[in-house]
């Protein structure tokens, strides 16, 4: 048999690529983890981490044993919980980009409410890259952000929903066809303006940006104004927008992948029931259907 212990300290060092911070994450010696891993590793039959300096990296092998570490100590929460007759209180820190805030917070803290009256939902609306450094500091207990494969950092997020990225364009204007492609996205680090201008580069359409910001009502505004080209998620396509396809001479996007972030300091059962909510009401969220 597995051991779930272990298995949660496994988690806690692949999230963190560290066994000292996984030690203080799970309230342990540095040693006592140590000593786990090898455990584990003994039962496993092979190695699970490959040391580089101060930090740890998974194997091929380890990779394989997160996926099911995971669903483990998940279920392991849910099953505790269903036999926990005490009511669900407390409060929980939830962070998202503001543009997530607007498509889904409606619906997850309606049902959320309906479901814990007695916990409170305090929210933070923040760029992804600022809500992984707020859930690493212990500053939220989870958060909503948009997935991104990087190297360089261990992956600690879930993707719990994939949906095309596409242009948008005011449905009546054709600001599409001006000689210098107008153009209204996120500030420098969000990731659809990277793709949004690295497709357009691969094309070599010619371009400038004429509006940058964080707040996506305020992109939104320009498109709908016929200012500028955007691109948007499918769900947050909204009346009066109209999609810009290849028959247009627009390069296809990439998919937008949305994913669930968890604080690893501390686990509660206010914290899973509202990522049960934030998993349940996007599995059912409704695309709408722009004006044309």
């Amino acid at each position: 048999m597995l051991d779930l212990d272990q298995l949660r300290t496994f988690v806690a060092i692949a999230e963190y690529g560290s066994f000292t911070r996984a030690a203080e994450v799970v309230h342990k010696t540095q040693s006592a983890v140590s000593m786990q891993m090898r455990r584990l590793e003994e039962r496993i039959g092979r190695p699970i981490f490959v040391r580089e300096g101060r930090m740890s990296r998974l194997t091929e092998d380890g990779e394989k044993l997160l996926h099911y570490a995971r669903r483990l100590v998940q279920l392991n929460d849910e099953t505790l919980a269903v036999f926990d007759e005490t009511e669900v209180q407390g409060c929980v820190r939830l962070g998202t980009p503001d543009d997530y805030a607007d498509r889904f917070l409606p619906e997850i803290l309606a049902r959320f409410s309906r479901s814990n009256p007695k916990a409170e939902v305090s929210v933070v609306c923040a760029p992804t890259s600022n809500l992984i450094d707020l859930v690493s500091a212990n500053e939220l207990d989870v958060a909503i952000i948009t997935h991104v494969e990087k190297p360089d950092r261990p992956q600690r997020d879930e993707v719990i929903r994939r949906e095309p990225l596409l242009w948008v364009v005011s449905a009546r204007h054709a600001v599409e066809n001006e000689d210098v492609l107008p153009l209204a996205l996120g500030r420098g680090t969000c990731n659809w303006r990277r793709a949004a201008l690295s497709a357009l580069t691969s094309v070599q359409r010619e371009h400038r940006l004429l509006y940058s910001s964080w707040n996506s009502t305020a992109v939104g505004a320009a498109v709908l104004a016929g200012l500028a080209v955007s691109v948007l998620p499918e769900s947050a396509l909204r009346p009066g927008m109209r999609v810009l396809s290849e028959a247009d001479g627009f390069p296809k996007l990439p998919e937008c992948e949305i994913a669930v972030m968890r604080s690893w300091h501390q686990r509660s059962r206010v914290t899973e029931a509202l990522v049960e909510h934030i998993i349940s009401s996007l599995d059912n969220l409704s695309v709408p259907l722009a004006a044309e």
